[in-house]
């Protein structure tokens, strides 16, 4: 599948312009209906569809164990994919509603404030370990799996990894979509994950927290920097946060002790 399409254009510097080749990214509307029901659409490369929309699903608290998942069909027509997902349970009981809010990334999010509510009440509770040069060894490796942004400068990665390996790579236009592709493979495959960290480029906003804790991942790192409300809920339910990751430096916003200087 094609996730980057080649351009010839014009650049423009100080000292005049000239043509130049460049690729951009594939960008394509997803949409996925649950149980016939239009529940979003996400601006993707249209890597993963299957991951990924069963994963939005889950972030949200849409589905909750693989045994309700009934059928997942993937049409891809080139400029729309759908997703058409069907589940044994009833996802709107009790009169639940789709609350649209305007999130920090790509696509619209829903169930916004319950989605908090529910989180905050978690403690994060997890024997994970790891060092900083550990911490600093997965950002070098999430650099250099990054190809896909070396040639066309527009998306984020996200991996889920063990302190000693990275086991899962993914990247997309939204740092979301990456993140949900590891969370929809997770739990479509029935990878662990209270042993797992996740190391990921882009500013950690709530959401992508969110994200992190409902699959049950305890260390959430970054190699940009998180917002006030991500410090805020990371320190009251106990998850690991750390952001703003360098070649040799980085910055925990809150930790509980799973960063250890020898191991």
């Amino acid at each position: 599948m094609t996730d980057s399409f080649p351009y010839e254009i014009k650049e423009y510097t100080a000292t005049g312009s000239r043509k130049v080749s460049m690729e951009a990214i594939r960008e394509v509307p997803l949409t996925i209906f649950l149980n016939e029901r239009e529940v979003v659409t996400l601006l993707c490369t249209g890597k993963y569809p299957r991951h990924l929309a069963v994963g939005f699903l889950k972030s949200d608290a849409l589905l909750s164990d693989p045994a309700q998942l009934l059928e997942v069909d993937i049409a891809d027509e080139g400029a729309r994919i759908t997703a058409r997902v069907r589940v044994s349970h009833d996802p709107w009981e009790g009169g639940r509603t789709i609350q649209r809010s305007i999130t920090s990334g790509c696509g619209k999010g829903t169930n916004f404030d319950r989605n908090v509510a529910t989180i905050s009440k978690r403690r994060v509770e997890s024997d994970l370990k790891v060092t900083p040069a550990q911490i600093l060894a997965l950002a070098g490796e999430l650099k250099k799996r990054s190809t896909l942004y070396g040639r066309t400068r527009g998306c984020h990665n996200s991996s889920l990894c063990t302190p000693q390996e990275m086991l899962l790579f993914r990247e997309d236009i939204g740092r979301h979509n990456a993140i949900d592709m590891i969370v929809g493979e997770c739990f479509l495959e029935g990878v662990p994950t209270k042993d797992k960290m996740i190391v990921s480029t882009g500013r950690v906003a709530s959401e992508i927290l969110l994200k992190t804790v409902r699959i049950g991942v305890s260390v959430l790192a970054s190699t940009a920097v998180a917002t006030s409300f991500s410090v805020e809920l990371a320190r009251t339910i106990g998850l690991t946060l750390i952001g703003n990751i360098k070649a040799d430096s980085f910055w925990v916003y809150n930790d509980p002790g799973r960063i250890v200087l020898e191991k």
